[in-house]
């Protein structure tokens, strides 16, 4: 079995494809495409491709047209693409450029310059995307250390506080859902799927704080008294205490987003929520959703001091601003991610 890299090939004139294939034969496997579709093809049915030489000026599918192409499907940062041509067209080359293609090859070719040119960039392209990959892997071992952590975290309190277990499960899904229509409705608030995750696994912390509030508050099964509410108020900024100690174990983004949300969970639009009486967009778009999702959860399920509201009642109450003030956009949106989940 050879162990040769392989080269693509693509010109609609036969005779450039063989001399290009007779300087390669040495060194690479060679696989030739007669225009740009034919081209297309083999690189979507060929994972093992190490260059691409490509003429610009084809029929069906012209050189530019495959790059964009490869745009398209991700591959033009993996693959090096030679542009062949014996044009001069300083805008065509340009564009060639701006889509991609590391260099240039004119014709009539010579040899021996033309395989170090090429032989340089695939050895380049293979050691970038090598570090890629492992750079890649240990990414995927950092979040999947980073999720251990905020699991451990949220099941500490579980033994605190029966309901929280459950709770912070049904949150992450609601946010994940409102923060979706959110960021998809509003492109003010738009954000990358991977940020949306990771809000999601902040979510799961929100209130981390519980760990801290006495028995007697947490569990109570009747109405706190005033003195009794302010102390378990505290939890929001002593869950934040206890985010400090694991920054230097948690990647910073999900920090950030976790102690945001552990903090501004309980703020609301008009500046009546606590602890720091936030108004507006001055709360960030993460804790408003966590907000109105932690609303509806702690609403809609039984606790000790109270049974549970139906789904029906729940709504009500919560576009009556009954429990607190929220952002209408993001109300808007929890209804829409809401009703589409329950049809």
């Amino acid at each position: 079995m050879s162990n040769k890299k392989t080269i693509l090939i693509v010109d609609d004139i036969e005779i450039n494809r063989e001399i290009l294939a007779e300087i390669f034969k040495e060194d690479y496997e060679i696989i030739k495409a007669c225009n740009g579709v034919q081209a297309v093809e083999i690189l979507d049915s060929h994972s093992d491709i190490s260059a691409v030489l490509l003429d610009l000026i084809m029929p069906e599918l012209d050189g530019l047209g495959v790059l964009r192409e490869l745009n398209k499907n991700g591959k033009i940062d993996r693959i090096p693409v030679f542009l062949i041509t014996a044009e001069n067209s300083r805008d065509m080359l340009l564009e060639g450029y701006h889509l991609g293609a590391v260099d240039v090859i004119t014709k009539p070719f010579i040899a021996h310059f033309l395989v170090c040119r090429v032989n340089n960039v695939v050895e380049l392209y293979e050691h970038r995307n090598e570090l890629e990959r492992k750079v890649a892997e240990q990414v995927e071992r950092l979040n999947r250390f980073n999720q251990s952590m905020i699991e451990t975290l949220a099941t500490l309190i579980e033994f605190r506080d029966c309901e929280s277990g459950e709770h912070v499960r049904r949150i992450c899904g609601l946010t994940g859902i409102i923060m979706t229509e959110v960021s998809n409705t509003y492109p003010e608030y738009y954000l990358p799927k991977a940020e949306i995750d990771k809000i999601v696994s902040a979510s799961i912390l929100h209130d981390v704080g519980k760990i801290s509030t006495p028995d007697g508050i947490l569990n109570k099964p009747g109405r706190l008294t005033n003195e009794e509410f302010e102390i378990m108020k505290q939890h929001t900024v002593q869950g934040c205490e206890i985010l400090k100690s694991v920054y230097d174990i948690v990647d910073e983004e999900t920090y950030n987003y976790s102690y945001d949300i552990c903090r501004h969970h309980h703020e609301r639009w008009d500046g009546r929520g606590y602890p720091d009486g936030l108004k507006g967009d001055d709360i960030s778009i993460w804790a408003q959703v966590v907000s109105v999702a932690d609303v509806y959860d702690a609403l809609t399920s039984e606790r000790v001091y109270k049974k549970a509201f139906s789904h029906e009642e729940a709504m009500r109450m919560i576009k009556n601003n009954e429990c607190g003030v929220f952002n209408p956009k993001v109300l808007n949106a929890f209804v829409t991610a809401i009703e589409r989940k329950r049809s």
